[in-house]
């Protein structure tokens, strides 16, 4: 599925406000990509990947980058992930939705995955973080996916209330792939 090709919509979508996903976080060194659904409402007001304090994502990410990614600056965070070999990006380029929940988004305009993939010739493996992240990313890398590692993730966000320690080893197994 390309970019604009609609997903989803519903009663109301129309009225839901538009928005839309960050630019990818990669490099030609990627060997595992991180794919989210779509940034929340803290991420879009300041521009940064989960930029929610209580969004798991950078405590679960640190062990896996070897290095505590929590005291960072956001810069800094993105350059250790670069660094480590690992990128982010979003499944959904933009969508209707109101709130942060996955389950209000609507109107859904896929990122172009594929394309994305075959930019990054050290890419070994695909993490979703969230089943909605797994559901659409998968279906538009269609054949592509069983060319990589695809390691599902229980979601960092705060919405997800299951504790960091029980997600923690489900987030590790992306570092057998770096």
């Amino acid at each position: 599925m390309g970019l604009g090709e609609r997903l989803g919509g519903g009663p109301g979508a129309v009225s839901d406000p538009v928005k839309r996903s960050f630019p990818p976080v990669v490099d030609s060194a990627t060997r595992v990509l991180v794919l989210g659904s779509l940034p929340g409402e803290r991420s879009l007001a300041e521009q940064r990947y989960y930029a929610h304090p209580q969004n798991q994502f950078w405590r679960l990410m640190s062990p896996v980058a070897g290095a505590d990614l929590v005291p960072l600056g956001y810069e800094t965070r993105l350059e250790t992930l670069r660094a480590a070999g690992i990128g982010l990006w979003d499944v959904v380029a933009h969508a209707r939705r109101t709130g942060s929940s996955d389950a209000a988004i609507r109107d859904l305009a896929a990122n172009d995955l594929a394309a994305l993939v075959t930019t990054l010739p050290q890419l070994r493996a695909i993490g979703f973080n969230g089943a909605t992240a797994l559901r659409h990313g998968k279906a538009q890398l269609g054949a592509l996916a069983s060319t990589y590692a695809i390691v599902p993730l229980p979601s960092s966000s705060p919405l997800h209330t299951v504790g960091a320690a029980a997600k923690q080893q489900a987030w590790l197994a992306l570092a057998d792939h770096l």
